[in-house]
């Protein structure tokens, strides 16, 4: 099979590419720009393109389908090459849906938590010997790529994404896999450029579960209203498992949950992770593993790229690394923090980087979600707010937003950085947050710094 990757740089988009040529297949692919880790990723394997751009001399007539991404865009000239030449073209959840009809698809939706909970099954499964197929959006360690496809394998494991499949399918991605187990974590509106309103977004969890096969199973999370309230109005033959925040205590920094096996230490601490933690092990037990196995599994389990990374771990201090973003995993990660370092400052940074979160419209829904910080800080770029086409946002509407006269706004990495040396770490955490790269600070030598003070 000969394949062409549109917009091959994507996390998923160039897992995929590198699983189908591990598979055999002839592999191509096109981005405009590719950063790391894909670059790299791409490159071991050969597929990194030898010039970046669209040409639309790389879609030839041989090639069995393209596989567009999100990225690119409806006036892209590959893709409409491959219309002029009716190639079939697919986003790459039409892909992993044909590849998978006759597996059974378990699939992890949420506003928030879908990455670290498929992380846990996977790990959990990887442990114990269990061989499936799988798609995931984060890196994980001890794994070369993030999606693997087989003939053999029973089961699929999925991530599913609410966002848009590609340019020319305006469907979110999770309504495309027909899941057979389904797991919904959190719903918090998000991704307000293509969901106009909170109702808008909220109908598309509705619309997932409706895809759930006749005689399938919802795991859900009986803490999240949102989820409660569509779970419960969902007509669809399903059956369905509640979960919630498991029994647990906190000793010297260490969150241990209580089981009938005993007290069972974690690598992972806040409710959040905690909460994610009894969705996978329902999902883990309806795929076969048994429960004194999954809390065996999950003790060393540390969490997914991004998802509270420690940059640094000294006694004295901790600097982590959080991919949240949107106001309920802002909220969740500074609150996670504090309560497990009741008697450590915790200095919080969040980056305002997506559409949402610098949309004077969108913006007011993070009021509050700094207050367990001892120093809230708060990164935008100027430049990225006029790159998306946006408004012009200041210190003044930002505090007012948060509802935090004390916020400490910038939108100078220098004056960031300046900032952070010259603060005391002693008995201290660091935590930063963010989907971008606060306008390319250089946070291993600001670290080096930090370790040395």
């Amino acid at each position: 099979m000969k394949v062409h990757f549109i917009s091959i740089g994507g996390s998923a988009m160039h897992n995929l590419a590198i699983a189908l040529h591990q598979k055999g297949y002839k592999v191509s692919g096109s981005d405009d720009n590719i950063f790391e880790p894909s670059k790299s990723r791409l490159a071991k394997h050969g597929l990194l393109p030898e010039t970046f751009g669209w040409f639309s001399s790389n879609i030839s007539s041989d090639l069995d389908f393209v596989i567009l991404g999100m990225h690119a865009k409806a006036n892209n000239p590959e893709l409409l090459e491959a219309k002029s030449k009716n190639i079939r073209i697919l986003s790459y959840p039409e892909f992993i849906f044909e590849m998978s009809k006759n597996k059974t698809r378990v699939v992890i939706g949420g506003s928030h938590g879908k990455t670290s909970i498929t992380a846990m099954i996977l790990h959990v499964l990887n442990d114990n010997d269990r061989k499936i197929d799988y798609m995931v959006g984060a890196q994980l360690e001890g794994f070369d790529t993030m999606v693997n496809l087989s003939e053999e394998n029973d089961f699929i494991l999925l991530e599913g994404d609410e966002y848009l499949s590609s340019p020319i399918d305006r469907r979110p991605k999770f309504h495309l896999y027909k899941p057979n187990i389904a797991l919904l974590s959190g719903i918090s509106w998000d991704h307000i450029n293509v969901f106009p309103s909170e109702e808008n977004y909220i109908h598309q969890f509705e619309t997932f579960l409706d895809t759930i096969v006749q005689g399938g199973v919802l795991v859900y999370n009986k803490l999240d209203k949102e989820v409660e309230k569509i779970t419960q109005d969902c007509e669809k033959s399903i059956r369905k498992l509640a979960y919630s925040i498991p029994e647990h205590i906190i000793k010297n920094g260490i969150t241990f949950l209580i089981t009938d096996e005993g007290e069972i230490p974690l690598n992972i601490f806040g409710d959040h992770n905690l909460s994610n933690l009894a969705g996978a092990k329902l999902v883990c037990q309806l795929m076969g593993v048994q429960e004194e196995d999954f809390y065996n599994s999950i003790i060393p389990f540390k969490g997914a790229d991004k998802r509270l990374e420690p940059l640094l771990e000294m006694d004295d201090r901790l600097i982590f690394k959080d991919f949240a973003h949107s106001p309920s995993k802002v909220l969740a990660t500074t609150d996670a923090l504090k309560k497990q370092f009741q008697d450590r400052k915790l200095i919080a940074i969040l980056e305002l980087h997506t559409f949402s979160s610098l949309n004077k419209d969108f913006i007011n829904h993070y009021k509050g979600t700094l207050k367990s910080a001892d120093i809230a800080l708060l990164f935008y770029d100027p430049k990225v707010v006029i790159k998306k086409g946006l408004s012009e946002i200041n210190d003044q509407v930002i505090k007012l937003a948060f509802n935090d006269n004390n916020l400490k706004v910038f939108s100078n990495p220098n004056e960031l950085n300046e900032f952070l040396l010259s603060q005391s770490y002693a008995n201290s955490n660091l935590l930063f947050m963010s989907s971008g790269n606060y306008a390319s600070l250089d946070l291993d030598n600001l670290i080096k710094k930090i370790s040395s003070s």
